[in-house]
């Protein structure tokens, strides 16, 4: 599926409602020693306290954190948005943390970070977003496929709520829509 002469830098999973568990279980899929870095926005409010990264640290092999300002985006880690903050990626791939408004009540906003991912990373970008309740993530997904990334969504049948993928279908941005299973897989055939 992923074009051979475009490697991948940059592996972007996203999810809303209901995607906790799949997103859990494509991060403990990945290889110990992957050639790129992940970005994992989630849906979260800044109020409450979370272990998200700590039981994604668990079940993955790479190295799992939350996304700090400045830092250099490094290959075999894995970044979590922070609750409270959109991520972006600047020319120099850095994270450079946000906390201007919600993009469709959210922040952080999954389309804020796709957008520029895309802009610096280009075809380079691996774009996979999960369950969800609202249509944030579609106008991303619409811009990493666009910038020539890949553009893969879970299919709404299999997600807890279909809202988001849905609405990534509806752009005709999407390259595929895989069951959770074979996203499962495709994350295991990732380098």
């Amino acid at each position: 599926m992923k074009n051979q002469k475009t490697k991948t830098e940059l592996l972007i999973i996203a999810c809303s409602a209901g995607g906790m568990l799949l997103l859990i279980d494509l991060l403990a899929n990945l290889k110990g020693d992957v050639g790129f870095a992940v970005l994992v926005i989630v849906h979260r409010n800044d109020k409450y306290q979370s272990s998200l990264e700590q039981m994604a640290q668990m079940k993955c092999k790479l190295r799992v954190k939350s996304a700090e300002e400045k830092e250099v985006i490094q290959p075999g880690v894995v970044y979590f948005a922070p609750a409270g903050y959109h991520v972006l990626i600047e020319r120099n791939r850095t994270v450079s943390l946000d906390a201007s408004e919600p993009v469709h009540y959210c922040r952080p906003s999954i389309d804020v970070s796709m957008q520029s991912a895309a802009e610096v990373y280009g075809s380079g970008v691996i774009a996979i977003l999960l369950s969800g309740a609202n249509r944030d993530g579609a106008d991303g997904m619409r811009a990493v496929y666009k910038y020539g990334g890949i553009t893969l969504v879970q299919n709404p049948a299999d997600a807890e709520i279909d809202m988001m993928p849905r609405a990534a279908i509806e752009t005709k941005a999407v390259v595929s829509i895989l069951s959770d299973e074979q996203l499962k897989q495709y994350c295991r055939e990732l380098d």
